[in-house]
């Protein structure tokens, strides 16, 4: 099956400039759509890590005996589960601190393996806290301060660059992938790499974000 050749040395200034006003626009589409999917993807990103949200709103329920805080985090067939084991945690909260430590951890997995289980997701253990991806804080902090604009201004320069280096680096090796099948090879990797890139921007665009249910 062929595939039909960019020539990235002929394309004239007025097309490119065409092209690049057009890249932006998709893409300034694609990151709200993206913003979309991480909304969505919030908790399943990292609910399982210390400075999460689950075991943020874990803590807080121990130090406010609310055991509500916790309760949106699973089914309402799961609080037979959870209620009685916030009860026993909150319970031994000013006994024995070393038994108190070994209870609220295991509290705190229970929590957050009935929520993977919402999601259809396995219980791998908590996570430390930092081990959060960047840009899922980004998500959070936007949400925290009520502010998109700026999380938007982030993703974009960051995502603007990703797709530059991708394509400058295809655009070099297209110059010299005929000269060797290891040049081309290379040529060939980094090509896919940044069609992909591009090609998962679209999906989302094109269908919206899939969240397992």
């Amino acid at each position: 099956m062929g595939t039909k050749e960019i020539n990235f040395r002929t394309e004239s200034p007025k097309r490119l400039q065409n092209r690049k006003g057009n890249l932006k626009t998709t893409l300034t589409i694609a990151f709200v759509s993206l913003l979309m999917a991480f909304g969505s993807f919030t908790a399943s990103a990292h609910c399982d890590a210390y400075d999460g949200p689950v075991i943020m709103d874990a803590t807080k329920a121990l130090e406010t005996n609310n055991v509500d805080l916790v309760l949106k985090w699973i089914t309402e067939e799961q609080e037979q589960e959870i209620i009685p084991l916030f009860n026993k945690t909150y319970q031994l909260k000013k006994g024995d601190g070393e038994v108190y430590t070994i209870v609220k951890k295991h509290f705190f997995e229970t929590l957050v393996r009935l929520h993977r289980e919402t999601e259809g997701e396995p219980y791998t253990g908590l996570k430390p806290a930092g081990t959060t991806k960047q840009i899922i804080q980004m998500t959070d902090d936007a949400i925290k301060e009520g502010n998109v604009d700026d999380f938007l201004v982030k993703l974009n320069n960051h995502m603007d660059r990703v797709v530059h280096e991708k394509y400058q680096k295809v655009a070099e090796l297209n110059k010299v992938k005929d000269n060797s099948a290891k040049q081309g090879r290379a040529f060939v990797e980094a090509y896919v790499d940044y069609t992909h890139t591009v090609e998962a921007m679209h999906d989302i665009m094109e269908h919206g974000a899939v969240h397992k249910e």
